[in-house]
Protein backbone atom coordinates (compact mmCIF):
# COMPACT_ATOMS: atom_id res chain seq x y z
CA UNK A 1 0.00 0.00 0.00
CA UNK A 2 1.26 3.45 -0.76
CA UNK A 3 2.61 5.46 2.41
CA UNK A 4 -0.11 8.06 2.06
CA UNK A 5 0.13 11.60 3.83
CA UNK A 6 -2.05 11.47 6.94
CA UNK A 7 -3.27 14.96 6.69
CA UNK A 8 -4.77 14.23 3.11
CA UNK A 9 -5.74 11.09 4.85
CA UNK A 10 -7.79 12.85 7.27
CA UNK A 11 -9.22 15.89 4.47
CA UNK A 12 -10.71 12.82 2.03
CA UNK A 13 -12.37 11.58 5.17
CA UNK A 14 -14.09 15.24 5.84
CA UNK A 15 -15.81 15.43 2.87
CA UNK A 16 -16.97 13.50 -0.02
CA UNK A 17 -20.24 11.08 -0.69
CA UNK A 18 -21.98 9.17 2.00
CA UNK A 19 -23.86 6.30 2.14
CA UNK A 20 -26.23 6.03 5.49
CA UNK A 21 -27.76 2.67 4.51
CA UNK A 22 -25.27 -0.34 4.64
CA UNK A 23 -24.58 -2.17 1.42
CA UNK A 24 -22.81 -5.22 0.47
CA UNK A 25 -20.75 -5.27 -2.66
CA UNK A 26 -19.43 -8.29 -4.79
CA UNK A 27 -15.86 -7.50 -6.75
CA UNK A 28 -14.55 -9.60 -9.59
CA UNK A 29 -10.54 -9.26 -9.19
CA UNK A 30 -7.77 -11.49 -11.24
CA UNK A 31 -6.77 -14.31 -10.44
CA UNK A 32 -5.64 -13.50 -6.93
CA UNK A 33 -2.07 -11.71 -6.71
CA UNK A 34 -2.38 -9.47 -9.39
CA UNK A 35 -3.00 -5.92 -10.20
CA UNK A 36 -7.08 -6.10 -10.00
CA UNK A 37 -7.06 -7.68 -6.57
CA UNK A 38 -5.02 -4.36 -5.28
CA UNK A 39 -7.68 -2.07 -7.08
CA UNK A 40 -10.17 -4.45 -5.44
CA UNK A 41 -9.09 -3.97 -1.80
CA UNK A 42 -8.78 -0.03 -2.14
CA UNK A 43 -12.10 0.61 -3.48
CA UNK A 44 -13.22 -2.31 -0.91
CA UNK A 45 -11.72 0.00 2.15
CA UNK A 46 -12.21 3.63 0.94
CA UNK A 47 -15.93 2.62 0.35
CA UNK A 48 -16.91 1.37 3.32
CA UNK A 49 -15.32 4.06 5.02
CA UNK A 50 -18.03 6.02 3.61
CA UNK A 51 -21.00 3.64 4.23
CA UNK A 52 -23.09 2.03 6.23
CA UNK A 53 -21.90 0.50 9.58
CA UNK A 54 -22.87 -3.26 7.86
CA UNK A 55 -21.19 -2.46 4.75
CA UNK A 56 -19.16 -5.54 3.21
CA UNK A 57 -17.38 -6.17 0.06
CA UNK A 58 -16.59 -9.38 -1.23
CA UNK A 59 -13.56 -9.82 -3.81
CA UNK A 60 -13.47 -12.79 -6.57
CA UNK A 61 -10.61 -14.47 -7.98
CA UNK A 62 -10.69 -15.67 -11.88
CA UNK A 63 -10.26 -19.03 -13.09
CA UNK A 64 -10.53 -18.45 -16.94
CA UNK A 65 -8.42 -16.00 -18.98
CA UNK A 66 -10.85 -12.78 -18.25
CA UNK A 67 -13.97 -13.16 -20.44
CA UNK A 68 -16.08 -14.09 -16.81
CA UNK A 69 -15.10 -10.67 -15.69
CA UNK A 70 -17.12 -9.00 -18.15
CA UNK A 71 -20.05 -11.51 -18.36
CA UNK A 72 -20.43 -12.03 -14.34
CA UNK A 73 -21.13 -8.42 -14.50
CA UNK A 74 -24.00 -8.21 -17.23
CA UNK A 75 -25.26 -11.38 -15.90
CA UNK A 76 -25.46 -9.79 -12.89
CA UNK A 77 -23.57 -12.09 -10.72
CA UNK A 78 -20.65 -9.37 -9.60
CA UNK A 79 -21.46 -5.99 -9.46
CA UNK A 80 -18.10 -4.39 -10.85
CA UNK A 81 -15.30 -5.97 -12.88
CA UNK A 82 -11.62 -4.80 -13.46
CA UNK A 83 -10.47 -5.59 -17.57
CA UNK A 84 -7.84 -4.64 -19.20
CA UNK A 85 -6.64 -4.09 -22.35
CA UNK A 86 -9.61 -1.11 -21.91
CA UNK A 87 -10.40 0.03 -25.50
CA UNK A 88 -10.66 -4.32 -26.30
CA UNK A 89 -13.42 -4.26 -23.71
CA UNK A 90 -15.89 -1.27 -26.14
CA UNK A 91 -16.49 -4.63 -28.08
CA UNK A 92 -18.68 -6.52 -25.68
CA UNK A 93 -21.40 -3.44 -26.29
CA UNK A 94 -21.90 -5.30 -29.77
CA UNK A 95 -20.92 -8.71 -29.06
CA UNK A 96 -17.52 -8.57 -31.45
CA UNK A 97 -14.21 -10.61 -31.55
CA UNK A 98 -14.01 -12.51 -28.86
CA UNK A 99 -17.11 -11.68 -27.38
CA UNK A 100 -19.30 -13.08 -30.05
CA UNK A 101 -20.00 -16.03 -28.58
CA UNK A 102 -21.35 -14.01 -25.63
CA UNK A 103 -23.71 -11.87 -27.72
CA UNK A 104 -24.14 -8.28 -27.33
CA UNK A 105 -23.69 -6.87 -23.74
CA UNK A 106 -25.54 -3.76 -24.20
CA UNK A 107 -26.10 -2.67 -20.34
CA UNK A 108 -22.42 -2.50 -19.29
CA UNK A 109 -21.08 0.59 -18.17
CA UNK A 110 -17.67 2.18 -17.11
CA UNK A 111 -17.61 4.25 -14.17
CA UNK A 112 -13.86 5.45 -15.20
CA UNK A 113 -10.54 3.81 -16.73
CA UNK A 114 -7.19 3.82 -14.37
CA UNK A 115 -4.32 4.36 -16.73
CA UNK A 116 -1.78 1.78 -17.07
CA UNK A 117 0.88 1.89 -19.93
CA UNK A 118 1.35 -1.73 -22.37
CA UNK A 119 1.78 -2.71 -24.80
CA UNK A 120 2.07 -6.61 -26.63
CA UNK A 121 5.31 -7.84 -27.99
CA UNK A 122 6.99 -10.85 -29.47
CA UNK A 123 10.32 -11.15 -28.85
CA UNK A 124 13.14 -13.79 -29.73
CA UNK A 125 15.79 -15.61 -29.17
CA UNK A 126 19.21 -14.06 -30.84
CA UNK A 127 19.65 -17.73 -31.77
CA UNK A 128 17.26 -17.31 -34.90
CA UNK A 129 19.05 -14.06 -35.90
CA UNK A 130 15.90 -12.47 -36.88
CA UNK A 131 15.26 -8.40 -36.01
CA UNK A 132 12.03 -8.06 -38.30
CA UNK A 133 8.58 -9.36 -38.78
CA UNK A 134 9.59 -9.39 -42.59
CA UNK A 135 12.63 -11.66 -41.81
CA UNK A 136 10.34 -13.48 -39.53
CA UNK A 137 7.95 -14.06 -42.46
CA UNK A 138 11.15 -14.91 -44.79
CA UNK A 139 13.37 -17.19 -42.48
CA UNK A 140 10.23 -19.06 -41.23
CA UNK A 141 11.71 -20.18 -38.01
CA UNK A 142 10.02 -23.17 -36.05
CA UNK A 143 9.67 -21.30 -32.78
CA UNK A 144 8.06 -22.38 -29.58
CA UNK A 145 6.28 -19.09 -28.72
CA UNK A 146 5.44 -18.64 -25.13
CA UNK A 147 1.91 -17.01 -24.57
CA UNK A 148 -1.20 -16.80 -23.21
CA UNK A 149 -3.71 -19.15 -24.00
CA UNK A 150 -6.03 -18.11 -26.89
CA UNK A 151 -8.63 -20.38 -25.46
CA UNK A 152 -11.60 -18.30 -26.21
CA UNK A 153 -12.15 -16.81 -22.12
CA UNK A 154 -8.10 -15.07 -22.48
CA UNK A 155 -8.23 -11.47 -23.52
CA UNK A 156 -4.13 -11.89 -23.63
CA UNK A 157 -4.22 -15.18 -25.64
CA UNK A 158 -6.54 -13.38 -28.09
CA UNK A 159 -4.59 -10.51 -28.84
CA UNK A 160 -1.66 -11.68 -29.27
CA UNK A 161 -3.22 -14.70 -31.79
CA UNK A 162 -4.85 -11.51 -33.72
CA UNK A 163 -2.04 -9.70 -33.80
CA UNK A 164 0.24 -12.58 -35.30
CA UNK A 165 -2.69 -13.06 -38.34
CA UNK A 166 -1.89 -9.16 -39.10
CA UNK A 167 1.39 -9.82 -39.92
CA UNK A 168 0.57 -12.90 -42.00
CA UNK A 169 1.37 -14.95 -39.68
CA UNK A 170 -2.20 -17.78 -39.43
CA UNK A 171 -2.04 -20.30 -37.01
CA UNK A 172 -2.10 -22.77 -40.19
CA UNK A 173 0.92 -21.02 -41.38
CA UNK A 174 2.90 -21.25 -38.56
CA UNK A 175 2.08 -25.11 -37.89
CA UNK A 176 3.86 -25.03 -41.25
CA UNK A 177 7.11 -23.82 -40.54
CA UNK A 178 6.80 -26.39 -37.76
CA UNK A 179 5.84 -23.41 -34.91
CA UNK A 180 4.65 -24.46 -31.45
CA UNK A 181 2.40 -22.39 -29.20
CA UNK A 182 3.93 -22.99 -25.88
CA UNK A 183 1.35 -21.78 -23.75
CA UNK A 184 -0.49 -20.96 -20.20
CA UNK A 185 -3.21 -18.55 -18.67
CA UNK A 186 -0.82 -15.66 -16.89
CA UNK A 187 1.26 -13.53 -17.99
CA UNK A 188 4.32 -14.12 -15.41
CA UNK A 189 3.49 -18.09 -16.36
CA UNK A 190 4.47 -17.79 -19.78
CA UNK A 191 7.44 -15.63 -19.21
CA UNK A 192 8.83 -18.58 -16.93
CA UNK A 193 8.72 -21.23 -20.26
CA UNK A 194 11.17 -18.96 -21.75
CA UNK A 195 13.03 -18.73 -18.99
CA UNK A 196 13.39 -22.03 -18.34
CA UNK A 197 14.05 -22.85 -21.57
CA UNK A 198 10.96 -24.23 -22.60
CA UNK A 199 9.96 -21.79 -25.99
CA UNK A 200 12.70 -19.56 -27.94
CA UNK A 201 10.36 -16.39 -28.19
CA UNK A 202 7.94 -14.59 -26.11
CA UNK A 203 4.67 -13.01 -27.11
CA UNK A 204 3.18 -10.80 -24.31
CA UNK A 205 2.22 -8.04 -22.38
CA UNK A 206 3.16 -7.07 -18.95
CA UNK A 207 5.69 -5.14 -20.31
CA UNK A 208 7.15 -2.65 -16.91
CA UNK A 209 7.46 -5.84 -15.26
CA UNK A 210 10.89 -7.48 -14.15
CA UNK A 211 10.07 -10.76 -16.24
CA UNK A 212 10.07 -9.03 -19.12
CA UNK A 213 13.27 -7.07 -18.48
CA UNK A 214 14.91 -10.60 -17.91
CA UNK A 215 13.85 -11.95 -21.08
CA UNK A 216 15.34 -9.13 -23.15
CA UNK A 217 18.36 -7.96 -20.78
CA UNK A 218 19.36 -11.54 -19.35
CA UNK A 219 18.34 -13.77 -22.10
CA UNK A 220 19.26 -11.51 -24.90
CA UNK A 221 16.02 -11.76 -27.11
CA UNK A 222 15.14 -9.62 -29.63
CA UNK A 223 11.30 -7.66 -29.37
CA UNK A 224 10.20 -6.99 -33.01
CA UNK A 225 8.69 -4.31 -33.86
CA UNK A 226 5.21 -4.46 -35.13
CA UNK A 227 4.53 -3.07 -39.09
CA UNK A 228 2.20 -0.26 -39.27
CA UNK A 229 0.45 -2.23 -42.22
CA UNK A 230 0.24 -4.89 -40.08
CA UNK A 231 -1.26 -2.36 -37.32
CA UNK A 232 -3.88 -1.58 -39.77
CA UNK A 233 -4.84 -5.03 -40.33
CA UNK A 234 -5.40 -5.71 -36.92
CA UNK A 235 -7.91 -2.48 -36.50
CA UNK A 236 -9.55 -3.69 -39.66
CA UNK A 237 -9.98 -7.02 -38.28
CA UNK A 238 -10.95 -5.74 -34.95
CA UNK A 239 -12.50 -2.47 -35.20
CA UNK A 240 -12.86 -0.56 -32.25
CA UNK A 241 -10.27 -3.23 -30.08
CA UNK A 242 -7.26 -1.29 -29.85
CA UNK A 243 -5.98 2.53 -29.51
CA UNK A 244 -4.05 2.81 -32.85
CA UNK A 245 -2.49 6.54 -31.40
CA UNK A 246 -0.39 4.73 -28.37
CA UNK A 247 2.96 5.63 -29.56
CA UNK A 248 5.73 3.52 -29.56
CA UNK A 249 8.06 2.23 -26.84
CA UNK A 250 10.54 5.01 -26.32
CA UNK A 251 14.36 3.68 -26.67
CA UNK A 252 15.94 2.98 -23.63
CA UNK A 253 12.45 1.62 -21.92
CA UNK A 254 14.88 -1.69 -21.71
CA UNK A 255 18.59 -0.74 -21.31
CA UNK A 256 19.28 -2.67 -24.96
CA UNK A 257 16.33 -0.97 -26.73
CA UNK A 258 18.29 1.77 -28.75
CA UNK A 259 15.21 3.06 -30.99
CA UNK A 260 11.73 3.75 -30.54
CA UNK A 261 9.95 0.16 -30.68
CA UNK A 262 6.43 0.29 -32.60
CA UNK A 263 3.91 -1.75 -30.51
CA UNK A 264 0.18 -2.76 -30.32
CA UNK A 265 -1.69 -1.00 -27.54
CA UNK A 266 -2.63 -3.00 -24.93
CA UNK A 267 -2.75 -0.30 -22.49
CA UNK A 268 -5.35 0.88 -19.43
CA UNK A 269 -7.13 -1.25 -16.70
CA UNK A 270 -11.39 -0.56 -17.07
CA UNK A 271 -13.96 -0.05 -14.24
CA UNK A 272 -17.06 -1.79 -15.74
CA UNK A 273 -20.72 -2.30 -13.73
CA UNK A 274 -23.95 -2.52 -15.35
CA UNK A 275 -26.76 0.21 -15.93
CA UNK A 276 -28.64 -1.03 -12.66
CA UNK A 277 -26.12 -0.61 -10.27
CA UNK A 278 -27.66 2.16 -8.01
CA UNK A 279 -27.07 5.95 -8.59
CA UNK A 280 -25.21 6.66 -4.78
CA UNK A 281 -23.56 3.54 -5.22
CA UNK A 282 -22.17 4.01 -8.49
CA UNK A 283 -21.32 7.80 -7.63
CA UNK A 284 -19.64 6.60 -4.43
CA UNK A 285 -17.22 4.02 -6.18
CA UNK A 286 -16.42 6.76 -8.44
CA UNK A 287 -15.45 9.59 -6.41
CA UNK A 288 -13.42 6.88 -4.44
CA UNK A 289 -11.84 6.21 -7.77
CA UNK A 290 -11.09 9.51 -8.89
CA UNK A 291 -10.54 11.11 -5.05
CA UNK A 292 -8.68 8.44 -3.24
CA UNK A 293 -6.20 7.43 -5.71
CA UNK A 294 -3.14 8.64 -3.70
CA UNK A 295 -4.30 6.05 -1.20
CA UNK A 296 -3.22 3.18 -4.06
Amino acid sequence: MATTDLGELNRQNAYGPRLERSVTLHLQGDWGMANFHRVCSWLAQQFCDRAGPRSQVAIWNLRDGGLEAITKVFEGQVHLSIATPAQLMSTALTGQGIFERCGPMPSLRALGVLPQNDRMVLALSPDHNVSSFGELREKRPPLKIAMSTNDGTNFIGYVASELLKAHGISDEEFKLWGGEYVTATRPEQAMALVMEGKADALLQEAIMTPWWESVIEKKGFIPLAAEKEALNRFQQNNPGAARMDAGPLPAGFWPSLKEPLPCLDFSDFIVLVRDDLAEDVAHLLTWCLVETRAAL
